[in-house]
């Protein structure tokens, strides 16, 4: 269960990081370089969760 959840929370974050990038704004009114910035890094650490949660669930699967 805790897998599938990495994946949502992996898919929120790249939405996230996305969001940031157009609106340039995330708790406050952010310069575009700094959004840029911050919606990549964003992007980045949700495409690592959801490539450690597909990992661990082929890992499980595997195992079984």
């Amino acid at each position: 269960m805790f897998n599938w959840l990495s994946l949502v929370t992996g898919l929120f974050y790249i939405v996230l990081g996305i969001v940031v990038i157009i609106y340039k704004f995330f708790f406050t009114i952010l310069e575009p370089a700094i959004a840029y910035a911050l919606g990549i890094v964003l992007i980045i650490y949700g495409i690592f969760r959801i490539y450690r949660a597909v990992s661990k669930i082929k890992k499980s699967r595997d195992e079984e």
